[in-house]
């Protein structure tokens, strides 16, 4: 049992710190990164995560010492069988199709015995835009495996993985250590690192979202001041872990533009005895973000929830905002609690990891999905309307509420996404989303009671209203 191997998981505490690990003491060269003989006869390899000219505040960048050197492998070759349902370029129009409707998914169903399916082949994606090739741009996956990867590793030469798993943990192995990662935590892994996935708890699936040219950071805080929402220190790292085998027809799977490649070799990548830098991976748990909120009236913009966010050149504009949803008090006085009806210049996809989401009573399940791309309407639906505008007559209406037992998340996004055909005719659609808001009537008083007069050129609305009754 892969948990087994790892009794005890230890990580380094900090985002974007400067870190150092020693699986054995006296294994890291001191003084220098790339010595003529490194300690204990190691190869020094560098992983960059960015330019070398890149500014010191965001060049990322760590040193491996492993027993053997990463170059040490057959030439790859396309994945036979491949996946399939893999896109790393949305400028092409081959499998994805533009559309503004509103979409909504059910959970997908893990596949059971006989059929095996790891991490590699239950991974497929959505939707997304921009070119992988062009360094521009996101794509946003889902998984559901049942088995763990024996014997290969994924390397993702595209982008960084932000990965939520819904249901059952995920042991990660990379090439800086062992992550154990369990619903309601997320896991990056960062672009170009060689990584595993096995599964102590069986069948499990969650969301994957994927950026390419640039990497998440945590976002700036403005007026809210030097604390709150994520915290640096909340963010763990692995510490060196290292195996020494001979493995022959180890396979490392490389993701190069949407499309898989396979090479062999006869070691294991997690070969690492040591490493320094801050190019790394991280896990974080959601329970540890702080919330902001409304203490007053009104409803805060879901970006206060932002917990990570991937950057534009242009100030404020994200490629992608990782935003959670999670427990928290509502205090607003005479306010609409529920997320406001609205259309957005981003483009939205939710999750969500347990519970009731607040602003769909029915329909949106855990494991499930839905897309809102950029300027499509959406919100409450009506039975969450209605039950939230009912509740004015309560004597509680004002009261604090806290809202528990829910986690929800949001890969937000400027850029326009293109969906995937596949997800268009998959069977977990949702073909009745749209119906959630037909039932939403108008509560319009005309009168006001304050010798307020009818216009001829508010006849026609008046006569509709009357259709409108007449229909109910």
């Amino acid at each position: 049992m892969a948990t087994e191997q790892c009794p005890e998981l230890r990580y380094l505490s900090g985002l974007g710190n400067s870190f150092s690990s020693e699986a054995v003491p006296g294994s890291l060269p001191a003084g220098q990164n790339s010595p003529l003989e490194c300690p204990m006869g190691l190869y020094a390899e560098q992983l960059s995560g960015t330019s070398f000219t890149t500014p010191r505040a965001r060049n990322l960048r760590t040193w491996l010492y492993r027993i053997k050197p990463s170059v040490t492998h057959e030439p790859f070759h396309p994945r036979d069988p491949t996946n399939g349902r893999l896109v790393g370029d949305f400028d092409s129009r081959a499998t994805t199709v533009a559309t503004p409707t509103q979409l909504r998914w059910r959970p997908a169903q893990v596949p059971l015995h006989p059929t095996v399916v790891d991490f590699i082949d239950g991974l497929y994606t959505l939707c997304g835009a921009g070119s992988s090739f062009l360094r521009h741009g996101y794509a946003i996956h889902m998984y559901a495996a049942n088995k763990s990867m024996d014997g290969c590793a994924l390397c993702n030469a595209d982008g960084d993985f932000l990965i939520v798993p819904q249901q059952g943990r995920l042991l990660i192995t990379t090439e800086c250590g062992k992550m154990l990662v369990s619903p309601g935590e997320i896991v990056v892994v960062p672009q170009g690192f060689r990584f595993s996935v096995e599964l102590p708890d069986g069948p499990s699936r969650g969301y994957v979202s994927e950026i390419f040219g640039t990497h998440f950071q945590l976002p700036d805080l403005g007026p809210i001041g030097a604390n709150g929402l994520a915290s640096p220190r909340d963010f763990l790292s692995p510490t060196a872990w290292f195996e020494q085998v001979h493995r022959p027809g180890y396979t490392i799977v490389q993701k190069y533009g949407g499309e898989l490649f396979t090479a062999t070799q006869d070691f294991s990548p997690f070969n690492v005895v040591a490493w320094h830098g801050n190019y790394v991976p991280y896990k974080y748990d959601l329970s540890r973000f702080c919330p902001f909120n409304t203490v007053l009236f009104d409803h805060a913009d879901p970006s206060v929830n932002t917990v990570l966010t991937a950057p534009t050149d242009k100030p404020g504009v994200a490629l992608l905002d990782f935003v959670i949803f999670p427990p928290r008090w509502l205090v607003a006085e005479n306010t609409f609690r529920p997320p406001y009806y609205h259309r957005n210049c981003m483009s939205e996809f939710m999750g969500l990891i347990y519970g009731v989401y607040e602003a769909k009573a029915d329909g949106f399940l855990p494991g499930g999905a839905s897309l809102h791309s950029c300027m499509t309407p959406h919100g409450p639906d009506t039975k969450t309307y209605e039950a939230t505008i009912n509740s004015r007559s309560d004597a509680n209406k004002n009261e604090p509420f806290r809202l528990s037992g829910t986690l929800a998340f949001m890969f937000e996004s400027s850029l326009i996404p293109r969906v995937c055909q596949w997800a268009l005719d998959s069977p977990c659609r949702d073909l009745d989303y749209y119906q959630c808001w037909i039932g939403l009537k108008s509560h319009f008083s005309h009168g006001n009671g304050n010798g307020a007069t009818t216009s001829s050129s508010s006849e026609p609305a008046a006569a509709a209203g009357s259709a409108d009754d007449e229909k109910e």
